[in-house]
């Protein structure tokens, strides 16, 4: 119970409050039955009346975990009802409730509860199906969005897909959670969505680009935050990601207080992973470089442009896919 009473004294806003409960779903939950039962046991008189109270833990854990977790609650709480009734029946007796009639009722209760359990989880299981069809989808759609943003320059085509692919190799060798795996992987599918207003003759231009043609390209990230704004809170997660990915991992923890940035995790991936696939792939002006000299290029630079962490967690990544070649 340690972990719960060190994270609990943190201060906690609503986003935290939410994660916090997640997290710990459900500890708290194993808790919140021992909790119930303690009350009825000790201190109600009337304690056949308080046994609707293990609907609410039932039915959290049907809407949250699913069909597995809300039967396991539901027979839980059944469990321990009826072990306490066999172990203290005279506890549940009162001048109107005979045994025959505590047992009767406690069996209906807990029939109806792990009914309730059942249609709940079901529920969640259908819903869930809905959502990661919605997903998938979803991902589809970013997908074909890029390659068609691509599409207009060869050296480029699929450069957004293999950052998306190579971004949540590395979240997930980091175990990141789920949703904010796939919030980076849209964010790496659309982190150079903002060159849709930078000309085709600057994108393949072969010759350095003047300081004009890198201040418009330079200004990519920002256009395309500026653009992924217009989609309201679709999109509101990967933003962040997108409009920092070419910030210095080293502004982190820069002395001074201007210029020093709040660069978020998935930035500092989609950074490494974009880093990395620009190196290997052939450009109109250069060849691209070994997956081992890429490699070499990012460690240079960890700790200065890169997360040391996420070029730790790539190269593990690559190496091992190398070895395998």
């Amino acid at each position: 119970m340690d972990f719960l009473i060190k994270d609990s004294l943190r201060p906690l806003p609503m986003t935290a409050i939410k994660e916090f409960l997640l997290k710990y779903f459900e500890e708290l939950l194993v808790l919140s039955i021992i909790l119930a039962i303690a009350i009825i046991h000790y201190f109600l008189v009337q304690k056949l009346a308080l046994l609707n109270f293990y609907y609410i833990p039932v039915l959290l854990a049907g809407y949250y975990l699913g069909r597995k977790q809300a039967f396991i609650t539901a027979w839980t709480s059944v469990g321990a009802v009826c072990y306490f009734v066999v172990l203290y029946p005279e506890n549940f007796l009162t001048e109107t409730n005979t045994l025959s009639m505590i047992f009767w009722n406690v069996a209906t209760w807990g029939l109806f509860l792990i009914t309730a359990s059942y249609v709940v989880g079901l529920l969640y299981e259908e819903k869930q199906k809905k959502i990661d069809e919605l997903k998938k989808a979803y991902m589809g759609i970013l997908e074909i969005l890029s390659k068609y943003l691509e599409s207009t320059d060869s050296y480029t085509q699929g450069h957004s897909v293999r950052v998306a692919e190579n971004a949540m190799r590395i979240a997930e060798f980091m175990k990141l959670p789920l949703e904010e795996r796939e919030t980076i992987k849209a964010a790496a599918l659309l982190h150079d969505i903002g060159k849709i207003d930078v000309s085709i003759d600057v994108l393949r231009k072969t010759a350095s680009l003047s300081s004009d043609e890198k201040s418009v390209m330079e200004l990519h990230p920002e256009k395309g935050t500026a653009i992924l704004r217009q989609t309201g809170l679709v999109l509101k997660d990967a933003v962040p990601m997108i409009l920092a990915h070419h910030d210095y991992y080293a502004l982190m923890n820069d002395e001074d207080p201007e210029k020093r940035k709040k660069i978020p995790l998935g930035a500092r991936i989609i950074s490494a992973a974009d880093a990395y696939d620009a190196m290997i792939t052939d450009r109109p002006y250069r060849a691209g470089m070994t997956p081992w000299n890429a490699l070499k290029e990012l460690e240079k630079g960890a700790g200065m442009q890169f997360d040391p962490e996420v070029v730790k967690a790539l190269k593990e990544i690559k190496s091992r896919e190398l070895r395998h070649e």
